[in-house]
């Protein structure tokens, strides 16, 4: 499958956005989240504080992210269903390679797929993607509905960040020298999106093991 050729802004060295790229197959990839979110219902978890994470999230893949009083890890299994995580739908895995190739990361084969919904007054403070085994492997961040503003700094917490605004059908490719750069997200306004109602959906695509 061959996706239109995006627009490819440079975020920081290793790191860029693909202005559009998935929004002609962005209904394909909504009707897939539903699918997955049919077998492995999204959920609110829990901080290694124990503070509630605003977004509601699942997985698919062979293995799955998620936080609880333990800390944050992959789980071969789903915790609330007890069972496997649905497998990575084939546009899924399609698409995460070919925009990752385009960002110069040639051969990314994810085997975890982190979806996020946002409502209105959801937001993610800056982290780091540090639970994966290999930093080599890029990760590939896809927004679908609402508008968000990305938040992108450096290796250190308190580092300049760089604020972008993210549409719908934007996806942010960050490897190299910035695989281990903070990232994160502002509080998401109310709104209403044709595909998606009050919600951003958000893809992040890794190479967990």
């Amino acid at each position: 499958m061959l996706f239109p050729e995006p627009e490819i802004v440079e975020i920081a060295p290793g790191a860029v956005l693909l202005r559009g790229a998935a929004e002609r197959v962005a209904a394909e990839l909504l009707n897939q989240i539903q699918l997955v979110i049919s077998a492995s219902p999204l959920r609110t978890v829990m901080t290694p504080m124990g503070k509630p994470m605003s977004v509601q999230m699942t997985n698919c893949g062979d293995v799955g992210w998620i936080s609880d009083r333990t800390g944050y890890k992959y789980e071969e299994f789903d915790p609330l269903t007890s069972v496997r995580w649905p497998e990575i739908p084939a546009v899924f895995q399609t698409f995460a390679t070919e925009v990752a190739a385009r960002a110069g990361f040639e051969d990314f084969a994810p085997d975890a797929c982190l979806i996020n919904r946002y409502a209105a007054g959801s937001k993610m403070g800056l982290h780091q993607d540090r639970d994966e085994q290999d930093f080599s492997q890029p990760i590939v961040s896809v927004s679908l509905g609402l508008p968000i503003r990305f938040n992108f700094g450096g290796v250190q917490r308190s580092d300049t960040t760089t604020k972008v605004a993210l549409q719908h059908g934007d996806v942010v490719v960050f490897g190299g020298i910035s695989r281990l750069c903070f990232h994160g997200v502002g509080t998401l306004r109310r709104g209403e999106h044709p595909l998606t109602g009050a919600y951003r959906f958000n893809l992040t695509f890794r190479r967990a093991c």
